[in-house]
C-alpha cells in the first residue's frame, strides 16, 4: 500500500469545546467539522502540560513532560531528546516541512524537519539566551511587503497574553494566519512529487492577542453568548475589576470587554478554519492524506475567573483532536471517540500510518486502531504544570474523561470532578465523594509520581511541597 501524505494542523491555545461539531453554540468551524465527519473526533483529548513549550515537546517526541525534561514555559535551551517525529519521517523517505510556530529551542534549529518557514510569534525580533537577535520568517515577509515601520506586526498595541481584543489592524493578507497558510500552499506546489510529505502547519492563534480580521471579529460581537461558568470553589471577585495587569491570570471582565474577548477568540478560530480549507483544497492527494488536527492546550477565557492556561480545568487542558484517515483505510467515519488521548499520541500514530517502527521508549500510543473501533487500553491520562500562577503551587491531574482528580502539591489541596454530570466543573466533590473512589485516584497519582526528583511522594503518600517545583528536569 502506498504510504500516505501526512498533514498535521495545529492551533495554539484552542479550547476543546470550541468547535461547532463539539456542540459549541457560537463558534463556526465548518471545515474542521467536515474533517470530523470524515474521520474521528476525540472528545477526551488532553494536554500533558497546558503551556506551549512542554506540550509541543510532547507532540514532537512522543514523551511525557517528565521524560522530555520540561514542565513549564520560559525554559533556556534545554536539549530536546530525540528522535523527533519529523526526524524519523525524514530518515524514512518523507519530505518534511514546518510552516509557522515551533516554540522549541535553540531557535532556528530544524529539530528533524528538512526545511521550515518558521515564526514562533509575531514579534519583530527575538533574542536567544545568548542575546543574539533572530528575525523570524514572518517578519521577513512583512519587510518584503514594504512594512518597514517599527514593530508593524504589533502595531495593534496588544501584548501577547492580554484579554483585551480588537480586529487586525492591516490587510488580511498580512495576517499571521494567512501567511502560514500561504507558505503551506507554496510548499505543496514545490514539493518533491516522487516521495510522500509530512507537513506541519502551526498557527499562532487563537492565542492572544486575539486580533482576527474585522469580518470575523464583527461576526460574533452581536451573537448571544452564554455566561462563563464560575464554581463556588473558584470565586475571588464579586464584581468586574479594573486596573488588571496587561497579561493577567485571574480576571472578571466587565461585560463589554468579555464580549469583545470572546468575539475575537471565536473569530480567530473561524478565520483559521477558513484558512485550513485553503490547504485542504491544495492537497495533491486529498483522499490518501492522513490529516491530524490538534492544539497544544486550551484557554480558560474567564471560566472560574481564570484567563490563559497553566491550570488543570477543562478550558485549559481539554483540546480539540481530530484524525481524518486516508480513504483507502476504510474504517468508521463521523465517530466521536471518548477514549482518553494525549498530545504524545500524535507521534506514534503518524509513525504507524507511515509504516515506521515505533520506538519502544515512547510514552504515547498509536491511535490508528481506534479509527477502526478497537479499544484503547488506557485507564487514564496524566497532566501537570510546575507553576500555577497566583496559587504558589504546581498542579498534577488525572482523568479518564469521566472523572478528574486534581492535586496542588504546594497547597496540599485536592479537587475531584464528575465530568459527565458536571462538565463545567462547578462542584468540587473532594469533600463529598466516596472515600474509596477518592483513595483509588490518589493511589493512581502516587503510582505515576513515585520516584520523581521533585519529591511528590514520601513514605508512599503525596507530600506537601513548598510552592512551585522546578521548571526543568533531567530527561531520560
Amino acid at each position: 500500500m502506498k504510504r500516505p501524505d501526512i498533514l498535521l494542523l495545529m492551533t495554539d491555545q484552542h479550547r476543546g469545546d470550541c468547535l461547532s461539531c463539539a456542540g459549541h453554540p457560537v463558534v463556526q468551524t465548518p471545515h474542521l467539522d467536515w474533517l470530523a465527519a470524515a474521520g474521528v473526533r476525540f472528545s477526551n483529548a488532553f494536554s500533558e502540560c497546558p503551556v506551549c513549550v512542554p506540550a509541543r515537546r510532547s507532540l514532537m517526541t512522543g514523551r511525557f513532560p517528565a521524560n522530555h525534561g520540561v514542565v513549564m514555559n520560559h525554559i533556556p535551551e534545554v536539549p530536546l531528546p530525540g528522535p523527533t517525529l519529523p526526524e524519523l519521517l525524514s530518515h524514512n523517505g518523507y519530505q518534511t516541512h514546518l510552516c509557522g510556530k515551533l516554540h522549541l529551542t535553540p531557535l532556528r534549529k530544524l529539530h528533524g524537519f528538512m526545511s521550515t518557514d518558521w515564526a514562533d510569534d509575531a514579534k519583530p525580533v527575538i533574542k536567544t539566551s545568548r542575546g543574539r537577535p533572530i528575525v523570524n520568517d514572518y517578519q521577513r515577509f512583512l519587510v518584503s511587503e514594504g512594512m518597514h515601520l517599527p514593530g508593524f506586526s504589533g502595531a495593534h498595541g496588544l501584548s501577547s497574553n492580554t484579554p483585551i481584543a480588537r480586529p487586525w489592524h492591516a490587510d488580511e493578507r498580512l495576517h499571521f494566519s494567512n501567511w502560514v497558510t500561504d507558505r503551506a500552499i507554496e510548499f505543496l506546489d514545490r514539493r518533491d512529487p516522487t516521495v510522500p510529505f509530512f507537513l506541519k502547519v502551526s498557527y499562532l492563534h487563537p492565542h492572544p492577542p486575539c486580533t482576527p480580521p474585522s469580518l470575523y471579529y464583527e461576526r460574533y460581537l452581536d451573537v448571544p453568548l452564554p455566561p462563563r461558568p464560575v464554581g463556588d470553589w473558584a470565586r475571588v471577585f464579586e464584581q468586574p475589576t479594573r486596573g488588571n495587569h496587561r497579561d493577567p491570570t485571574r480576571i472578571y471582565l466587565e461585560p463589554p470587554m468579555q464580549r469583545q474577548l470572546e468575539a475575537a477568540y471565536y473569530g480567530s478560530i473561524n478565520h483559521i478554519d477558513d484558512q485550513i480549507n485553503r490547504i485542504l483544497m491544495a492537497l495533491p492527494r486529498p483522499q490518501e492524506t492522513l490529516i491530524v488536527f490538534v492544539s497544544d492546550h486550551g484557554e480558560m477565557l474567564g471560566d472560574h475567573q481564570w484567563f490563559r492556561k497553566h491550570c488543570p480545568w477543562q478550558g485549559a487542558v481539554n483540546i480539540p483532536f481530530i484524525i481524518r484517515p486516508p480513504d483507502s483505510w476504510g474504517g468508521r467515519t463521523g465517530e466521536v471517540c471518548e477514549a482518553p488521548v494525549q498530545l504524545s499520541d500524535v507521534m506514534p500514530t503518524c509513525l504507524a500510518a507511515a509504516g515506521i517502527a515505533i520506538p519502544q521508549h515512547l510514552d504515547g500510543r498509536d491511535l490508528v486502531p481506534l479509527l477502526n473501533g478497537e479499544p484503547l487500553r488506557r485507564d487514564f491520562v496524566h497532566g501537570e504544570c510546575a507553576d500555577v500562577r497566583t496559587l504558589n503551587s504546581g498542579v498534577q491531574y488525572l482523568t479518564d474523561g469521566r472523572r478528574k482528580y486534581v492535586w496542588f502539591p504546594g497547597r496540599d489541596e485536592e479537587q475531584f470532578f464528575d465530568l459527565k454530570q458536571d462538565p463545567e466543573e462547578l462542584c468540587n466533590l473532594a469533600l463529598t465523594a466516596s472515600r474509596d473512589e477518592l483513595a483509588e485516584w490518589r493511589a493512581r497519582l502516587i503510582s505515576v509520581l513515585n520516584g520523581r526528583p521533585e519529591g511528590f511522594v514520601r513514605d508512599g503518600k503525596l507530600a506537601v511541597l513548598n510552592g512551585p517545583t522546578a521548571y526543568h528536569l533531567t530527561a531520560e
